[in-house]
């Protein structure tokens, strides 16, 4: 027993004293010794080593030092609770006032001897925050609430971690399985009824169609085709367009047919139509009139295109032509055949291309009033050209260009029945804008310079102004315009002449005006300029119809045309008009 006051002094740090420390000293340990007695009969049972009475000397409320978190883990203090309400004032935080009294007292005094030393520093047990950190943390930042199995929460309950705790609890509660009939959805599906009652065909919406009156067309091979049929009866006051014309009652019959190809890549297109006049009353008149026009173009890829067309016509020569035949009983018929092939190459906003052509205008052999035929095989000629193209881009709809032609003009025989060597050499010059608007406005329009050059130098060479065009306008819906203009070089057989150079000109419009009416109306000009001299001549014209569908396939229609030709040479002017109404049949 002399050791343990020495043991204490030595560990607690306490300086050796006079006698009267002493007397303090083996009065503390008499104090512990009847402390220890008495636990050894409550509770050790045993003999208590000197480790041991040190540990209870310097614990605190019972509990040794490293083992505050075992003793807090397993028993949760109970925070004092005041029987009468209001006795102790609410916090701020709204904690209780115990608990908060009681997070204030667990740090260690200022001046506890025991504070500093680092073997007694108290630990917080796991899951718990002290009482620093809480005070270390932000306003903002929630706080981290303690293990229910624990027992009570370290302060106020977050709702965040009730939330989360809510969750853990739903997802491992026991969730109902569904029934397996539940999943059959065949079996749970009702029956469908195999003859549903058809609604009455009065209370259907029908679509209405754009075009209800428009040909259904035929189906040949890839090609759509359209087939039109007009027969009827017109009255004319001039029956051949001569200076003396007679008056007469026509059968005519038209037919024609247009088609195009649905190809994926390349397209090809045709059209082809023939007429037939014969006189059913008056003057004697038969006239027979017909042709066909076919193009193809390839796409060859890598900014290349090609074109290729083809085109024949027929008809009788008319009586206003500038070669004049003294004593025929008729015209003679007029053939015209021509083809054309072209290149084109884009590179970048630079559009280049080259075409080809050739025509072959063949005539046939009049048939004199006092019998017999004349030859008429000296007018016969072919023409082939070559024109290069050159345009820019100025924006996908609108291209403009400049052109240059060159060519030759061979005729069947070298020499004409006058002695003159009229094969020629041709050159022309044009700048023009090609337009592709869509369906408002497409085509092309152009003007320049013509010439062409006899190999007989006595001949004055065929020079002019050169203007065409090809457009087509839609200002709105069922209204079409269009505009088309040539100017072509014709010979002659007259001794000492060069020909003429002949202007064309027309300007259409169809309008419907309702689903099964279609209104039309043209106005044309023609104008003749004799090379060498100043006789010149002009046709004008004009017509008006409608076509009046009665269903797709059958339609009722008519025109009124007028014609006026007039001539500075003598002998050679005339008018005509006349009236048509017959049958019109699609497909």
């Amino acid at each position: 027993m002399s050791r343990t006051p020495k043991t204490m002094r030595e560990k607690s740090g306490v300086l050796r004293a006079d006698g009267s420390a002493r007397v303090i000293a083996m009065a503390l340990v008499f104090a512990v010794s009847a402390g220890l007695a008495t636990a050894q009969e409550i509770e050790l049972r045993g003999n208590v080593s000197e480790d041991e009475i040190t540990a209870t000397l310097l614990s605190r409320d019972g509990v040794r030092p490293g083992q505050e978190a075992e003793v807090r883990q397993d028993v949760a203090p109970e925070p004092y609770i005041p029987v009468s309400e209001g006795a102790l004032p609410e916090t701020e935080s709204g904690t209780d006032p115990a608990r908060a009294g009681a997070a204030e007292d667990d740090p260690a005094p200022a001046d506890d001897p025991f504070a500093s030393d680092g073997l007694f520093t108290r630990s917080e047990p796991a899951g718990r925050v002290s009482v620093r950190e809480r005070r270390r943390q932000p306003e903002n930042e929630p706080r981290r609430a303690s293990s229910r199995t624990g027992g009570e929460l370290d302060g106020a309950t977050e709702p965040e971690g009730e939330a989360e705790d809510e969750d853990v609890v739903e997802a491992t509660a026991s969730v109902r399985q569904p029934t397996i009939d539940s999943l059959d959805e065949e079996a749970n599906s009702g029956v469908e009824a195999e003859n549903p009652r058809t609604d009455a065909i009065e209370g259907r919406d029908f679509e209405l169609e754009e075009e209800p009156y428009a040909p259904l067309g035929l189906r040949l091979g890839t090609f759509d085709v359209n087939a039109t049929l007009e027969q009827g009866l017109r009255w004319t006051t001039n029956v051949d367009s001569s200076p003396t014309g007679e008056e007469a009652l026509l059968s005519e019959t038209q037919l024609r047919l247009q088609g195009s190809s649905d190809w994926s890549r390349h397209a090809a297109r045709f059209s082809a139509y023939g007429t037939f006049l014969k006189s059913v009353s008056g003057a004697d008149y038969e006239d027979p009139e017909g042709g066909f026009d076919a193009a193809l173009d390839f796409d060859l890829g890598g900014g290349y295109s090609a074109s290729a067309g083809l085109n024949y016509s027929l008809r009788p020569e008319s009586a206003s032509s500038p070669v004049i035949i003294v004593g025929t009983a008729s015209q003679p018929l007029r053939h015209i055949v021509g083809g054309n092939l072209g290149f084109a190459k884009n590179v970048g906003k630079l559009r280049l291309a080259a075409t080809g052509t050739v025509e072959r205008e063949i005539f046939s052999d009049a048939e004199l009033s006092g019998g017999g035929t004349l030859s008429q095989e000296e007018r016969n000629s072919t023409l082939a050209t070559i024109a290069l193209r050159t345009g820019y881009e100025v924006s996908p709809a609108l291209i403009p260009f400049a052109e240059v032609e060159l060519g030759r003009r061979f005729y069947d025989l070298e020499l004409d029945s006058s002695g003159y060597a009229r094969s020629a050499d041709r050159l022309a010059l044009r700048g023009g804008v090609a337009f592709d608007f869509g369906e408002k406005l497409t085509g092309e329009i152009s003007a320049g310079w013509l010439r062409e050059t006899f190999d007989d130098t006595r001949l004055e060479a065929v020079s002019g102004p050169s203007v065409a065009a090809e457009l087509s306008w839609s200002p709105e819906r069922g209204t079409v315009v269009t505009l088309t203009g040539s100017t072509l070089v014709e010979g002659t057989t007259t001794a000492g002449e060069s020909g003429s150079v002949l202007y064309s000109g027309l300007l259409g419009l169809s309008r419907e005006v309702r689903a099964n009416v279609l209104l039309e109306a043209s106005l044309g000009a023609d104008y003749r300029d004799y090379v060498g001299s100043a006789d010149n001549e002009t046709t004008l014209r004009a017509q008006a119809g409608a076509t009046w569908w009665l269903n797709r396939h059958v339609g009722i229609t008519g025109n009124v045309r007028h014609e006026t030709f007039e001539s500075t040479l003598p002998d050679r002017d005339w008018q005509a008009t006349s009236v048509f109404l017959g049958l019109r049949l699609q497909r």
